[in-house]
């Protein structure tokens, strides 16, 4: 395939700026670069998601329909139910009416070709076991890991003629294990002759890469074998993004009027015949600030999802938050004003047809979107947001128009916004960049230093840890284990 002076504007911005690359068959690449560089983009624009100018050759296909025997696996997917329906709400997957509705591992795979017909060189059993979800047939798609829908969307990929694979960013969200069993089965499929062009983390590219291209800011920086690419410090002479008296400016006053954040007894969380927590007991005090830790489908989202109110089985079981316990008067808004919160499911469902300014706001009013009028001071707050994570000029975008690290740190300033006593960031950090990481966590450290706020924090990877976390709670196969 030829690249040759490739431009893209998305939403009148122009993402991709002449462009040239070839790859060749047998060559496996990795793309990378920092957020927001144009690498989703790029992968799009090959499968014919963008207009584009300049010119596409491939040795497969023809001109006009080249594109069709390219097969990607985004970052992210949404689940659909029996009604082929996929606005969900991101409470969902906790609601085991609302996983009774959403169809199976099975269903969704049978819209793919017979067993009877082999694609890539594999049949479709020999393809649920190669990728390890044989197993996961007859689940609901709602309530897979992160890891087990990864491999699933890898699965349907493959079940597809095609002549090369991309998988954007395949490893976010993947505990150590899930990490190593992909790369194993990408290994063997790049061994199979399957072409893959791997959008990724310059830390995490796959031994069997032959090519490394690197973008930064729309521009093809560099491309090359494997064997001359070096990767940079992106951290060194890194000025600090935030200062504690830039954070004061909008300084806003709150009175914690309890003791104890959560308190867990005994508590048991069961769907159907599956057991998914088993007597967890557990207290966070006032202040306190806890890292998560646990591998894909252990328990954690669950978990933190009988504390943000998303969880109709906690008012079954003894949790106490803010003092007092759930079931005893207080309304799902009582318990989220208290809580400024981020995961991979409410980045997912949020609503992308928001500007990055509504979207901050919204979290004045724990809204999925904005729906009432500010006051002039609340304007100037989410302002000061936007000056805070660096994207005041972005203000009256589309949030669908940002990239993914940039709509990362617009759920910050949402969770930030209103002063949480509690803030809860469940892979906050999932596809960002080192430099991106490390604002994030300079951002969340002097908050919660300043404000003293309790905080739990979850991530597979030790160095997106904020420094002040200092307690520690790790939970596999629902129970709670020592690390």
């Amino acid at each position: 395939m030829s690249i040759e002076h490739l431009n893209v504007h998305v939403g009148g911005e122009h993402v991709l700026r002449d462009i040239n690359l070839e790859i060749f068959r047998g060559q496996q690449w990795a793309i990378v670069g920092p957020s927001g560089s144009g690498k989703t983009v790029l992968a799009q624009t090959l499968c014919g998601k963008h207009f584009f100018t300049g010119h596409i050759n491939s040795s497969f296909g023809s001109p006009e329909n080249f594109y069709s025997l390219i097969r990607i696996v985004e970052q992210r997917h949404h689940f659909k139910d029996i009604t082929n329906r996929s606005d969900f709400y991101y409470q969902q997957r906790y609601n085991s009416f609302d996983s009774e509705r959403t169809i199976t591992v099975g269903e969704d795979i049978a819209f793919y070709h017979s067993e009877d017909k082999a694609t890539n060189g594999y049949r479709k059993t020999e393809l649920l076991k190669l990728l390890k979800v044989d197993h996961l047939v007859q689940e609901p798609l709602i309530q897979l890991s992160n890891g087990e829908n990864k491999r699933l969307q890898l699965v349907k990929a493959l079940m597809q003629d095609q002549q090369l694979l991309i998988l954007d960013q395949p490893f976010i969200g993947l505990d150590t294990s899930g990490r190593e069993i992909l790369e194993n089965i990408l290994a063997e499929l790049s061994a199979k002759g399957i072409n893959i062009l791997l959008i990724t983390s310059p830390r995490q590219i796959p031994e069997y890469t032959t090519h490394i291209a690197v973008l930064d800011k729309g521009n093809l920086i560099s491309a090359s074998s494997k064997n001359n690419y070096k990767q940079p410090d992106p951290l060194m002479n890194l000025a600090p993004s935030i200062t504690k008296e830039n954070l004061q400016v909008a300084d806003q006053r709150r009175i914690d009027d309890f003791l104890i954040a959560i308190k867990m007894v005994d508590v048991n969380i069961r769907y159907g015949d599956k057991d998914i927590l088993h007597h967890i007991n557990w207290e966070v005090r006032k202040g306190e600030r806890w890292g998560l830790s646990g591998p894909n489908g252990a328990g954690k989202s669950t978990l933190l999802s009988l504390i943000t109110g998303d969880n109709p089985q906690a008012y079954a079981n003894e949790i106490y938050l803010f003092d007092r316990r759930r079931g005893s008067g207080e309304s799902i808004w009582d318990i989220k004003k208290k809580i400024g919160y981020i995961s991979p499911e409410l980045h997912l469902y949020f609503d992308f047809s928001a500007t990055a300014f509504q979207s901050i706001a919204s979290g004045l009013f724990d809204t999925i979107g904005l729906f009432r009028q500010l006051s002039t001071e609340q304007e100037a707050l989410v302002l000061y947001w936007l000056k805070i994570i660096g994207l005041q000029e972005k203000k009256n975008k589309l949030l669908s128009k940002l990239s993914l690290g940039e709509q990362r740190f617009i759920l910050l300033a949402r969770a930030l916004i209103k002063n949480p006593s509690l803030l809860i960031l469940d892979e906050p950090c999932q596809g960002l960049d080192e430099i991106h990481v490390h604002s994030f966590k300079e951002i969340v450290n002097l908050f919660c230093n300043v404000y003293d706020t309790t905080l739990i924090y979850v991530s597979h990877y030790k160095e997106e840890i904020p420094d002040s976390v200092n307690h520690f709670l790790h939970i596999e196969h629902g129970m709670i284990r020592d690390m």
